[in-house]
Protein backbone atom coordinates (compact mmCIF):
# COMPACT_ATOMS: atom_id res chain seq x y z
CA UNK A 1 0.00 0.00 0.00
CA UNK A 2 1.07 3.78 -0.97
CA UNK A 3 1.09 6.46 1.00
CA UNK A 4 -2.24 8.48 0.79
CA UNK A 5 -2.17 12.22 0.36
CA UNK A 6 -4.89 15.11 0.18
CA UNK A 7 -3.74 18.00 -1.38
CA UNK A 8 -5.41 21.40 -1.03
CA UNK A 9 -4.78 24.17 -3.60
CA UNK A 10 -6.98 27.40 -2.63
CA UNK A 11 -7.30 29.71 -5.89
CA UNK A 12 -9.21 33.35 -5.82
CA UNK A 13 -12.79 31.65 -6.79
CA UNK A 14 -11.80 28.31 -6.43
CA UNK A 15 -9.77 25.49 -4.14
CA UNK A 16 -8.26 22.65 -5.85
CA UNK A 17 -8.10 19.57 -4.40
CA UNK A 18 -6.32 15.75 -5.34
CA UNK A 19 -6.66 12.44 -3.40
CA UNK A 20 -3.04 10.33 -4.55
CA UNK A 21 -1.84 7.12 -3.31
CA UNK A 22 1.64 7.71 -3.78
CA UNK A 23 1.96 9.66 -7.53
CA UNK A 24 -1.52 7.97 -8.29
CA UNK A 25 -3.89 10.42 -8.86
CA UNK A 26 -7.79 9.09 -7.24
CA UNK A 27 -9.36 11.67 -7.52
CA UNK A 28 -9.68 15.81 -8.05
CA UNK A 29 -12.01 17.94 -8.14
CA UNK A 30 -12.47 21.96 -8.16
CA UNK A 31 -14.54 23.86 -5.86
CA UNK A 32 -16.02 26.62 -7.57
CA UNK A 33 -16.79 29.70 -5.09
CA UNK A 34 -19.45 31.87 -6.24
CA UNK A 35 -18.75 35.90 -5.87
CA UNK A 36 -21.13 36.35 -3.25
CA UNK A 37 -20.56 33.65 -1.31
CA UNK A 38 -17.08 34.74 -1.03
CA UNK A 39 -17.97 38.31 -0.65
CA UNK A 40 -19.22 38.12 2.52
CA UNK A 41 -15.86 37.57 4.39
CA UNK A 42 -13.41 40.55 4.73
CA UNK A 43 -10.13 39.20 4.55
CA UNK A 44 -9.02 35.73 3.12
CA UNK A 45 -8.43 34.01 6.20
CA UNK A 46 -12.03 34.59 7.30
CA UNK A 47 -12.81 31.96 4.75
CA UNK A 48 -11.18 29.29 6.27
CA UNK A 49 -13.60 27.35 8.00
CA UNK A 50 -15.99 27.81 5.07
CA UNK A 51 -13.40 26.28 2.38
CA UNK A 52 -12.39 23.89 4.77
CA UNK A 53 -16.17 22.29 5.11
CA UNK A 54 -16.70 22.09 1.86
CA UNK A 55 -13.59 20.48 1.42
CA UNK A 56 -14.32 18.04 3.59
CA UNK A 57 -17.94 17.83 2.43
CA UNK A 58 -16.82 16.60 -0.65
CA UNK A 59 -14.57 13.96 0.72
CA UNK A 60 -17.77 12.79 2.58
CA UNK A 61 -19.91 12.64 -0.79
CA UNK A 62 -17.50 10.71 -1.77
CA UNK A 63 -17.21 7.87 0.94
CA UNK A 64 -13.30 8.91 1.11
CA UNK A 65 -12.45 7.91 5.11
CA UNK A 66 -10.43 11.11 5.29
CA UNK A 67 -8.49 8.90 8.72
CA UNK A 68 -7.34 6.48 5.99
CA UNK A 69 -4.78 9.68 5.05
CA UNK A 70 -0.97 9.59 5.70
CA UNK A 71 -0.62 13.56 4.85
CA UNK A 72 -2.00 16.85 4.01
CA UNK A 73 -0.58 18.94 1.96
CA UNK A 74 -1.08 22.62 1.33
CA UNK A 75 -0.18 25.01 -0.96
CA UNK A 76 2.19 27.78 0.18
CA UNK A 77 1.04 30.99 0.73
CA UNK A 78 2.89 34.24 0.75
CA UNK A 79 5.47 33.87 3.43
CA UNK A 80 8.76 35.20 4.35
CA UNK A 81 11.76 34.34 1.91
CA UNK A 82 12.30 30.59 2.68
CA UNK A 83 15.00 27.70 0.50
CA UNK A 84 12.94 25.60 -1.47
CA UNK A 85 11.58 21.93 -0.11
CA UNK A 86 8.65 20.54 1.99
CA UNK A 87 8.36 22.58 4.62
CA UNK A 88 6.50 21.13 8.05
CA UNK A 89 3.47 22.99 8.75
CA UNK A 90 4.57 24.41 12.25
CA UNK A 91 2.49 27.10 14.39
CA UNK A 92 5.09 29.75 13.39
CA UNK A 93 4.65 29.03 9.40
CA UNK A 94 0.15 29.23 10.81
CA UNK A 95 0.91 32.74 12.60
CA UNK A 96 3.00 34.26 9.28
CA UNK A 97 0.16 32.58 6.81
CA UNK A 98 -2.98 34.30 8.93
CA UNK A 99 -1.29 37.52 10.08
CA UNK A 100 -0.52 37.80 6.00
CA UNK A 101 2.10 40.63 6.47
CA UNK A 102 3.50 39.86 3.33
CA UNK A 103 0.39 40.23 1.12
CA UNK A 104 -3.00 38.71 1.51
CA UNK A 105 -3.71 35.74 -1.24
CA UNK A 106 -5.69 32.85 -1.35
CA UNK A 107 -2.77 30.14 -1.25
CA UNK A 108 -2.57 31.29 2.10
CA UNK A 109 -5.33 28.94 3.24
CA UNK A 110 -3.26 26.25 1.69
CA UNK A 111 -0.95 25.33 4.85
CA UNK A 112 -3.65 26.63 7.46
CA UNK A 113 -6.26 24.05 6.19
CA UNK A 114 -3.78 21.28 5.71
CA UNK A 115 -2.58 21.81 9.41
CA UNK A 116 -6.30 21.52 11.03
CA UNK A 117 -7.06 18.63 8.96
CA UNK A 118 -3.80 17.28 9.94
CA UNK A 119 -4.00 17.38 13.27
CA UNK A 120 -7.72 16.57 13.38
CA UNK A 121 -6.64 12.65 11.90
CA UNK A 122 -3.30 12.49 13.41
CA UNK A 123 -1.56 12.88 9.92
CA UNK A 124 1.84 15.05 9.16
CA UNK A 125 1.05 18.60 7.23
CA UNK A 126 3.48 19.90 4.60
CA UNK A 127 3.60 23.35 1.96
CA UNK A 128 5.92 22.88 -1.12
CA UNK A 129 7.49 25.05 -2.12
CA UNK A 130 5.89 28.48 -2.42
CA UNK A 131 6.17 31.62 -4.69
CA UNK A 132 8.67 33.60 -1.95
CA UNK A 133 11.40 30.47 -2.57
CA UNK A 134 14.52 32.73 -2.39
CA UNK A 135 17.71 30.93 -3.20
CA UNK A 136 19.46 33.91 -5.26
CA UNK A 137 22.82 34.45 -5.35
CA UNK A 138 24.07 37.68 -3.15
CA UNK A 139 25.72 39.36 -6.64
CA UNK A 140 21.99 38.73 -7.96
CA UNK A 141 19.77 40.59 -5.26
CA UNK A 142 21.23 44.12 -6.50
CA UNK A 143 20.09 46.15 -9.20
CA UNK A 144 20.92 49.72 -9.14
CA UNK A 145 20.25 50.96 -6.99
CA UNK A 146 20.17 49.86 -2.89
CA UNK A 147 16.44 50.79 -2.25
CA UNK A 148 15.13 48.97 -5.16
CA UNK A 149 17.02 45.32 -4.64
CA UNK A 150 15.61 42.66 -6.83
CA UNK A 151 13.18 39.81 -5.51
CA UNK A 152 12.60 36.10 -6.01
CA UNK A 153 9.25 35.78 -6.45
CA UNK A 154 8.20 32.87 -9.27
CA UNK A 155 6.93 29.07 -10.07
CA UNK A 156 8.53 27.55 -7.90
CA UNK A 157 6.89 24.66 -6.98
CA UNK A 158 6.37 24.20 -11.06
CA UNK A 159 10.16 25.01 -11.91
CA UNK A 160 11.60 22.83 -9.14
CA UNK A 161 9.20 19.79 -9.93
CA UNK A 162 9.87 19.61 -13.87
CA UNK A 163 13.79 20.30 -12.76
CA UNK A 164 13.62 17.42 -10.35
CA UNK A 165 11.50 15.16 -13.17
CA UNK A 166 14.24 15.53 -16.01
CA UNK A 167 17.40 14.72 -13.26
CA UNK A 168 15.17 11.38 -12.40
CA UNK A 169 14.46 10.56 -15.84
CA UNK A 170 18.40 10.91 -16.14
CA UNK A 171 18.93 9.42 -13.66
CA UNK A 172 20.74 11.85 -11.46
CA UNK A 173 21.04 14.06 -8.93
CA UNK A 174 18.96 17.38 -9.37
CA UNK A 175 22.13 19.07 -7.53
CA UNK A 176 24.44 17.74 -9.89
CA UNK A 177 22.76 19.56 -12.88
CA UNK A 178 22.97 23.21 -13.84
CA UNK A 179 19.47 24.12 -15.87
CA UNK A 180 17.43 26.78 -17.23
CA UNK A 181 14.03 26.78 -16.46
CA UNK A 182 11.41 28.44 -18.43
CA UNK A 183 7.82 28.83 -17.03
CA UNK A 184 5.56 30.38 -19.73
CA UNK A 185 2.25 30.81 -18.59
CA UNK A 186 0.27 34.00 -17.12
CA UNK A 187 3.19 35.30 -16.06
CA UNK A 188 6.97 33.81 -17.18
CA UNK A 189 9.66 33.12 -15.20
CA UNK A 190 13.24 32.62 -16.38
CA UNK A 191 15.29 30.40 -13.75
CA UNK A 192 18.85 29.46 -13.66
CA UNK A 193 19.22 26.60 -11.53
CA UNK A 194 22.96 25.76 -9.89
CA UNK A 195 23.42 22.64 -7.42
CA UNK A 196 19.41 22.36 -6.93
CA UNK A 197 18.88 25.92 -5.97
CA UNK A 198 17.53 28.77 -8.32
CA UNK A 199 20.09 31.47 -8.22
CA UNK A 200 19.06 33.38 -10.42
CA UNK A 201 14.96 34.20 -11.52
CA UNK A 202 13.73 36.28 -12.94
CA UNK A 203 10.63 38.68 -11.03
CA UNK A 204 7.42 36.80 -12.36
CA UNK A 205 4.98 38.88 -10.71
CA UNK A 206 5.56 42.47 -11.21
CA UNK A 207 9.44 42.95 -11.38
CA UNK A 208 11.59 42.77 -14.89
CA UNK A 209 12.11 39.92 -17.22
CA UNK A 210 9.93 39.54 -20.22
CA UNK A 211 6.63 40.59 -20.67
CA UNK A 212 3.95 38.10 -20.73
CA UNK A 213 0.09 37.59 -21.24
CA UNK A 214 -0.60 39.57 -18.31
CA UNK A 215 2.32 41.07 -17.34
CA UNK A 216 4.55 44.02 -18.27
CA UNK A 217 8.14 42.35 -17.05
CA UNK A 218 11.08 45.14 -17.43
CA UNK A 219 9.77 48.37 -19.01
CA UNK A 220 11.89 51.78 -19.38
CA UNK A 221 12.22 53.13 -16.10
CA UNK A 222 12.04 56.74 -17.12
CA UNK A 223 8.40 56.56 -19.04
CA UNK A 224 7.45 54.25 -16.27
CA UNK A 225 7.98 57.40 -13.34
CA UNK A 226 6.23 60.05 -15.63
CA UNK A 227 3.21 57.73 -16.63
CA UNK A 228 3.17 57.22 -12.83
CA UNK A 229 3.32 60.90 -11.82
CA UNK A 230 1.16 61.45 -15.28
CA UNK A 231 -2.07 61.70 -12.83
CA UNK A 232 -3.57 59.58 -15.97
CA UNK A 233 -3.73 56.63 -13.09
CA UNK A 234 -4.08 56.02 -9.67
CA UNK A 235 -1.19 53.72 -7.32
CA UNK A 236 -3.63 51.08 -8.08
CA UNK A 237 -4.76 51.37 -10.95
CA UNK A 238 -0.76 52.01 -11.84
CA UNK A 239 -0.23 48.50 -10.63
CA UNK A 240 -3.32 46.77 -12.66
CA UNK A 241 -1.17 48.41 -15.72
CA UNK A 242 1.90 45.96 -15.11
CA UNK A 243 0.01 43.35 -13.78
CA UNK A 244 -2.90 42.65 -14.74
CA UNK A 245 -3.92 44.75 -17.47
CA UNK A 246 -0.61 44.35 -19.72
CA UNK A 247 1.25 42.25 -21.90
CA UNK A 248 -0.83 40.61 -24.56
CA UNK A 249 -3.69 41.99 -22.82
CA UNK A 250 -2.80 45.62 -23.47
CA UNK A 251 -1.70 44.58 -26.82
CA UNK A 252 -4.42 42.78 -28.24
CA UNK A 253 -7.16 42.72 -25.54
CA UNK A 254 -6.49 39.05 -24.75
CA UNK A 255 -4.57 37.12 -21.91
CA UNK A 256 -4.93 33.87 -23.86
CA UNK A 257 -1.96 33.21 -26.38
CA UNK A 258 -3.96 30.95 -28.05
CA UNK A 259 -6.38 33.95 -29.18
CA UNK A 260 -3.06 35.52 -30.77
CA UNK A 261 -2.28 32.59 -32.62
CA UNK A 262 -5.47 32.12 -34.12
CA UNK A 263 -5.01 35.57 -34.78
CA UNK A 264 -1.33 35.07 -36.51
CA UNK A 265 -2.97 32.02 -38.43
CA UNK A 266 -5.40 34.06 -40.38
CA UNK A 267 -2.64 36.38 -41.29
CA UNK A 268 -3.03 39.49 -38.28
CA UNK A 269 0.64 40.74 -38.62
CA UNK A 270 0.36 42.96 -35.47
CA UNK A 271 -0.31 39.74 -33.38
CA UNK A 272 2.35 37.94 -35.12
CA UNK A 273 4.36 41.02 -34.15
CA UNK A 274 3.51 40.66 -30.66
CA UNK A 275 4.00 37.19 -29.66
CA UNK A 276 6.73 37.11 -31.92
CA UNK A 277 8.37 40.10 -29.50
CA UNK A 278 7.10 38.29 -26.73
CA UNK A 279 9.10 34.95 -27.91
CA UNK A 280 12.03 37.49 -28.41
CA UNK A 281 12.46 38.47 -24.42
CA UNK A 282 12.05 35.37 -23.15
CA UNK A 283 14.83 34.06 -25.45
CA UNK A 284 16.50 37.12 -24.10
CA UNK A 285 16.04 36.19 -20.51
CA UNK A 286 17.55 32.39 -21.49
CA UNK A 287 20.54 33.96 -22.43
CA UNK A 288 21.28 36.17 -19.54
CA UNK A 289 20.91 33.11 -17.35
CA UNK A 290 23.23 31.43 -19.66
CA UNK A 291 26.02 34.00 -18.56
CA UNK A 292 25.11 32.86 -14.84
CA UNK A 293 25.87 29.68 -14.81
CA UNK A 294 28.79 30.76 -17.11
CA UNK A 295 27.98 28.77 -19.91
CA UNK A 296 27.60 25.69 -18.38
CA UNK A 297 24.29 24.32 -19.49
CA UNK A 298 23.19 20.68 -18.79
CA UNK A 299 19.44 21.35 -20.68
CA UNK A 300 16.95 23.99 -20.78
CA UNK A 301 13.48 22.75 -19.71
CA UNK A 302 10.26 24.64 -21.59
CA UNK A 303 6.86 24.51 -19.50
CA UNK A 304 3.42 26.06 -18.56
CA UNK A 305 0.79 26.41 -20.45
CA UNK A 306 2.12 28.31 -23.54
CA UNK A 307 4.61 25.05 -23.88
CA UNK A 308 2.13 23.35 -25.66
CA UNK A 309 2.26 25.61 -28.34
CA UNK A 310 4.30 24.21 -31.00
CA UNK A 311 5.03 27.69 -32.49
CA UNK A 312 6.58 29.33 -29.50
CA UNK A 313 8.75 26.60 -28.78
CA UNK A 314 10.21 26.26 -32.49
CA UNK A 315 10.37 29.83 -32.72
CA UNK A 316 12.71 29.90 -29.10
CA UNK A 317 14.72 26.97 -30.15
CA UNK A 318 15.42 28.30 -32.83
CA UNK A 319 17.31 31.20 -30.49
CA UNK A 320 18.34 29.66 -27.82
CA UNK A 321 19.00 25.40 -28.76
CA UNK A 322 22.87 26.91 -29.85
CA UNK A 323 23.06 26.92 -25.77
CA UNK A 324 22.04 23.38 -24.85
CA UNK A 325 19.46 21.05 -25.47
CA UNK A 326 16.12 21.89 -24.65
CA UNK A 327 12.92 19.50 -22.91
CA UNK A 328 9.42 19.95 -23.04
CA UNK A 329 7.15 19.43 -20.23
CA UNK A 330 4.30 21.69 -21.29
CA UNK A 331 1.55 22.70 -18.38
CA UNK A 332 1.88 22.65 -14.99
CA UNK A 333 0.47 19.65 -12.53
CA UNK A 334 1.06 21.49 -9.02
CA UNK A 335 -1.65 18.87 -7.43
CA UNK A 336 0.89 16.09 -7.94
CA UNK A 337 3.55 18.49 -7.61
CA UNK A 338 2.58 18.80 -4.19
CA UNK A 339 1.84 15.20 -3.71
CA UNK A 340 5.59 14.76 -5.16
CA UNK A 341 6.81 17.12 -2.28
CA UNK A 342 5.71 15.19 0.55
CA UNK A 343 6.50 12.08 -0.82
CA UNK A 344 10.18 12.89 -1.21
CA UNK A 345 9.75 12.80 2.49
CA UNK A 346 8.02 10.34 4.00
CA UNK A 347 9.90 8.25 1.62
CA UNK A 348 12.83 9.24 3.23
CA UNK A 349 14.40 11.05 -0.20
CA UNK A 350 14.91 14.31 1.97
CA UNK A 351 14.15 15.78 5.30
CA UNK A 352 11.23 18.18 5.74
CA UNK A 353 12.56 21.87 6.74
CA UNK A 354 11.19 23.85 9.37
CA UNK A 355 10.34 27.35 9.05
Amino acid sequence: MGYKSLIINPGSTSTKIGVFEDETLLFEETLRHATEEIAQFDSIVAQKDFRKKVITDLLEEKNFDINSLDVVVGRGGLLKPIPGGTYAVTDELVKDLVEAKRGEHASNLGGIIAKEIGDAIGAPSYIVDPVVVDELDDIARLSGHPELPRTSIFHALNQKAVAKRYAKEKGVPYESLNLIVVHMGGGVSVGAHRDGKVVDVFNALNGDGAFSPERAGGVPNGELIRLCYSGKYTEKEMVKQLVGKAGFNAYMGTNDARDVEALIGQGDEKAKLIYDAFLYQVSKDIGAQATVLEGKVDQIIFTGGIAYSKYAVEELKKRVSFIAGITVYAGEDELLALAQGALRVLNKEEDAKVY
